[in-house]
Order: C-alpha cells, then sequence, then structure tokens
C-alpha cells in the first residue's frame, strides 16, 4: 500500500463513546459484493448487537482504483482542516511495500492457484519449473490469460518471474532496486519461449470456461471465483487445485480506519466483529468462498466438516501458508507488467 495512503489511517486501538444514534459509514474498494457483504450481512449482526447504530456502506469500484477513490476522499477532508472525517471504516486493496503505523487488518485472502482436471493431468506440475517442463510434453493444455484480461493470469506472470528471477524476496519486500531489470527481462524472455506451448485465454472468466469444456486441462485461477463456479454448476466438480513452488500471489484487502473518523471506537468494534471466528467461518468462507482473513486454525472450529474439506483439502493451511505469496512492490510489478508486452508479447 502507498505510504500517503496510510498516513491518512490511524493504528486500531481507540476509546470513546458511542451516541444513542450514530451512523457508521463504511466505504469500500471492489466490486459490488463488497458492499453487499457489509450492507446485508455485516451491518444486521452489528445493528443487532449495537441498539441505536446504523452502518452505511457504499462502494467505490474495483482494483487500485477503487482504493485511489478512497484516498482522495479523505486526503481533501484533510487538506481542508476537518476536525472529524466522514469515514469510519474503510477496505482498502493491497500495495505491499509501505511502513504502517499501527495494524491493518485482512478482511479476506484471495488466491490465485493452478486448477486442473485429474482425467487429463495424472500427477500435476507442483512447481514452475515442473510445469514448464510439463507444457512441453502437453503442448496446448495450459492456459491463461495474459497481463491485460485479469489478474489471475498477472498473478501467473508475477510467480513466474519470482520463481526465475530468484528475487522473489526482493521483489515482495524491497528496497527498489532498478538494477534488477536485466533479470526480469531475463524471466520474461524465458515465459516468452513458455508461450508457444500454451494457450492465452480469453481473461478470468474464459480460463474457467476452457477448463470446463475441456479445452484445456490447467490454468491459474480465483480460488473464490473457482469455487462459486462450483456451487453455481458452472465448473465441473471433479476439477481439483494445486498451489505450486515456489508460490503464487494473492490480495487481501484490509480493514482500517481513519486517523479522524467521527466514531473510532464503534469503527473498532465493527471490525472485531468482522474478524470473529464465527463471522469468518459463516460470512467470508460459507458465503463467498474466499480463504479467511485470520488464521484458519481459528476458523475451523466453527465450520462444519464439510465446509472445511471443500478449501482446505486440495491446499492445506500449511500450503496457503508456505506458497500464497503478496504480489511485488508498485515499482517492481509495474516493470514486470510493462516488461511482458515488451519482451514477451512483441
Amino acid at each position: 500500500m502507498k505510504r500517503r495512503i496510510f498516513a491518512l489511517f490511524a493504528g486500531l486501538a481507540f476509546a470513546g463513546a458511542v451516541s444513542a444514534q450514530t451512523t457508521l459509514n463504511v466505504i469500500t474498494a471492489g466490486d459490488q459484493n463488497m458492499v453487499d457483504y457489509v450492507n446485508n450481512y455485516l451491518a444486521p449482526k452489528f445493528e443487532a448487537a449495537n441498539p441505536g447504530v446504523k452502518v452505511r456502506a457504499v462502494g467505490t469500484g474495483p482494483g487500485d482504483a477503487g482504493s485511489q477513490k478512497i484516498y482522495e476522499k479523505l486526503s481533501a477532508q484533510q487538506k481542508a482542516g476537518n476536525n472529524e472525517w466522514d469515514v469510519d471504516v474503510a477496505v482498502i486493496h493491497q500495495l505491499a511495500g509501505a511502513d504502517v503505523d499501527g495494524y491493518v487488518l485482512p478482511m479476506f485472502h484471495s488466491q490465485i492457484v493452478f486448477a486442473y482436471n485429474p482425467d487429463l493431468v495424472k500427477n500435476p506440475p507442483r512447481s514452475f519449473a515442473e510445469l514448464n517442463d510439463w507444457v512441453k510434453k502437453n503442448p496446448k493444455q495450459f492456459g491463461y490469460n495474459g497481463v491485460k484480461g485479469g489478474m489471475s493470469g498477472v498473478g501467473f506472470v508475477t510467480g513466474w518471474v519470482s520463481a526465475y528471477s530468484g528475487m522473489a524476496d526482493k521483489l515482495e519486500k524491497g528496497p527498489y532496486d532498478p538494477s534488477a531489470a536485466p533479470a526480469i527481462d531475463k524471466a520474461l524472455a524465458g515465459l516468452k519461449d513458455f508461450n508457444q506451448y500454451v494457450v492465452l485465454t480469453p481473461g478470468n472468466a474464459g480460463t474457467l470456461d476452457m477448463l470446463n469444456r475441456g479445452e484445456i486441462a490447467m490454468g491459474p485461477v480465483w480460488v473464490d471465483m473457482f469455487y462459486t463456479w462450483q456451487a453455481d454448476g458452472r465448473m465441473s466438480p471433479k476439477i481439483k487445485l494445486v498451489l505450486p513452488s515456489p508460490g503464487l500471489p494473492g490480495q487481501p484487502m484490509y480493514y482500517v480506519i481513519p486517523a479522524k473518523a467521527a466514531h473510532a471506537a464503534l469503527a473498532k468494534k465493527f471490525i472485531e466483529l468482522a474478524e470473529s471466528p464465527e463471522v469468518q467461518a459463516d460470512g467470508i468462507v460459507k458465503q463467498f468462498n474466499w480463504y479467511p482473513g485470520i488464521d484458519p486454525q481459528y476458523v475451523q472450529p466453527k465450520l462444519d466438516q464439510a465446509a472445511w474439506n471443500k478449501l482446505f483439502t486440495d491446499i492445506t493451511p500449511q500450503d496457503l501458508s508456505k506458497y500464497g505469496r503478496p504480489f511485488p512492490l508498485s515499482p517492481y510489478f509495474k516493470e514486470i507488467t510493462e516488461g511482458y508486452e515488451r519482451v514477451v508479447i512483441k
């Protein structure tokens, strides 16, 4: 997350009283389902436990642009010298690499993984090196959507560069070093060769569609999107998942409290409810097919065995902890995506 955004947020330790009639304003980036989750699920629970409080959520749109709009709104109020800001809780995207004063708490964890058809792939590749060998023996059976058709493809590309540049930690933790560019380009040159043996799909949904129709045997997908498609009957129940070494990125969204939130203490209570094992189990896992934002060991006792098995049979919490990685820092992310257009496509 860019440092300038965190300058607007304080830590999550606040004290203060709640007035008899209060509106808790929640602003969230992301798709409409984020707004629906707050208004239709979290809000009724919180209002029932806090009489006289009304929760109101509004959305700013998907992607980092949605988080940018939140920053701009708070920045304007800061520059105007307002003593209180009209946002109590914000939900923002992850852009790694900034020091945080206080805490941000993950709402959920959404992970990119490889989905594969076990009828066609008896022993799925469990590393990028194994995948590179596998596609040459099984041409046009792996598909992904490049860097323009959705973030599952972007995640695959950044995961490839992390694996083949040998700089995973540097890309994720910094500091940014422009002299790393040749190593990034070298990894992307290897990806250009890899692309000769694969299918470029039309998007996140396109990869899932082609998997379901048997047109490809394997490809990177978002876990929550995959399980939602299975629940809706749009994806064969036999398709399985694997998280390869040294890893693929995921993207949490984070709860934060603006530094001058009008109802900071109430905002903290709201986030505590949202992060509780009960809500993480029922809301995050069961309703949205996301991985929990808190340690799964605290969520497991709140889930029936079937719900637990659905998320954690193919990919265990240990796999997720070991191979679930953040996206690269913003400047490296830009170098990789722009480099893909320059080195791989042209």
